[in-house]
């Protein structure tokens, strides 16, 4: 069962899967193929969204086009929700294939790299129309947020089949030191563009440099080696996958505090897409320092994201969740009261060491409290969930923009004060014996 390299992905179709043991032997036989595929697309990837960071360079492009935050809310809405709003409408679907790779590289190629494209000719519309440049803009953003969220439970799920529950961990957080670090670099350079040229020329390179880089890890994601599963036995249509989820959920006390935690995270990440914005007109910052701070963000989440796997894989995730919710509890605080534009600096360390702790643990996190024949659901159930959240926050904010950044800060601060006390006084790690659910491999 040789893949050979360069192989368009087989449409899908039943087929008869190996045997148990059979299927234990290929997943140990290209472990170490399928850990740095997937380390290399995800540090591929995570190093092209670095030029079209949603904290920093995203509101600074949108703040050129108009003076309303409106539009800047609504992008963080996309950034922080978008990839896990449509999660759960997917999940059934992604729980009936026998294989997900197939479906992971044909649509993350159409949803989520070539609207990278349409942002760089969005910025090339800019001197002919700011509005129609906003608009073009925000439907690309919104395609590529959306459109990988609804790739995200197969892409999860091909993630947990492949690699033990014990080495997960660490290839998040390799995948993202690896990312981030080159995305140090990538930083320097987008602060070079928006410094060196004029606009929207100097956005249009970033989103350009971004997108060629984000298909060569599409083309590494091709590689990935994935055997066929057996069927799952309890297929369902959608309207008998939704009837099932609240006695799901009734059943599963562990699984629901824990959603209740990651709530309260999510509204205390409501501030994150205006930090830039404060910055920018409580001290006039020029566009090269915006630069700066990604990289100051970036920096934070490459030291964070390797010990963060590592006690990941050694401790459970629920550590590492906690440690995020107290660096955006510092983070936040720090914005509320800085009395200079230097502060920022470690406000966007502190945002990028909480940032990579979720991306490290959040939806792994989900993947522990389910069986595995119900791994998508549980990931679309929570990631839904926090997407509803995470896009209520920035609506929040603009509502409070009135009365100041301060204020934004402060609550955001709060919220994640809560939530480090949900997970450390009330939420079990679905590794531990106490917990109402067992260890899922």
């Amino acid at each position: 069962m040789e893949l050979r390299f360069g192989r368009r992905p087989a449409p899908h179709r039943p087929t008869a899967a190996p045997e148990p043991a059979e299927l234990a032997a290929l997943i140990e036989r290209y472990f170490r193929r399928n850990f740095v595929v997937n380390l290399l697309d995800g540090a591929l990837f995570t190093l092209g969204m670095s030029f079209f960071a949603y904290s920093t360079i995203v509101p600074l492009f949108i703040s050129k086009l108009t003076s309303s935050t409106v539009p800047i809310a609504l992008a963080a809405m996309i950034a922080q929700g978008g990839w896990m709003l449509p999660q759960l409408f997917t999940a059934n679907w992604a729980e009936q294939m026998q294989q997900r790779k197939p479906a992971v590289v044909r649509y993350s190629l159409l949803l989520e790299r070539v609207p990278v494209w349409l942002m760089m000719g969005a910025a090339l519309l800019a001197n002919r129309s700011a509005i129609l440049a906003l608009v073009v803009f925000l439907l690309a953003f919104a395609l590529r947020g959306l459109g990988g969220g609804a790739v995200g439970p197969a892409w999860l799920d091909m993630i947990a089949r492949i690699i033990p529950v014990e080495k997960r961990g660490r290839l998040v957080g390799l995948m993202f030191f690896l990312g981030t670090g080159s995305g140090l670099a990538g930083s320097v350079l987008s602060a070079w563009f928006l410094d060196r040229y004029a606009f929207p020329y100097n956005f249009a390179l970033n989103f350009g440099v971004a997108a060629v880089i984000q298909m060569l890890s599409w083309i590494v994601l091709n590689q990935v080696y994935e055997p066929e599963w057996p069927a799952n036995p309890s297929r369902q249509n959608q309207r008998q996958f939704f009837a099932g989820l609240l006695p799901l959920l009734q059943g599963d006390k562990a699984f629901r505090r824990f959603l209740s935690a990651r709530g309260l995270m999510c509204l205390g990440n409501m501030g994150a897409g205006f930090l830039v914005v404060a910055a920018v007109q409580r001290w006039s910052v020029p566009d090269s320092t915006v630069g700066i701070y990604t990289g100051a963000q970036l920096l934070g989440q490459m030291l964070g994201t390797p010990v963060i796997g590592y006690l990941a894989d050694r401790f459970g995730h629920k550590l590492s969740l906690e440690l995020s919710a107290f660096a955006f509890l510092l983070a936040f605080t720090l914005a509320w009261q800085a009395t200079a534009a230097a502060w920022y600096y470690v406000v966007f360390v502190l945002l990028g060491v909480a940032m990579g702790a979720v991306l490290v643990s959040g939806s792994m996190s989900a993947l522990e409290y389910a069986t595995p024949d119900r791994r998508p659901t549980y990931v679309g159930i929570a990631n839904s969930a926090m997407g509803v959240i995470y896009m209520a926050g920035p609506l929040l904010a603009v509502g409070l923009v009135s009365a100041g950044y301060g204020l934004i800060f402060a609550l955001s601060a709060a919220f994640n004060l809560l939530a480090l006390v949900a997970l450390v006084a009330w939420v079990q790690d679905p590794r531990s014996p106490a917990s109402a659910s067992q260890v899922r491999p």
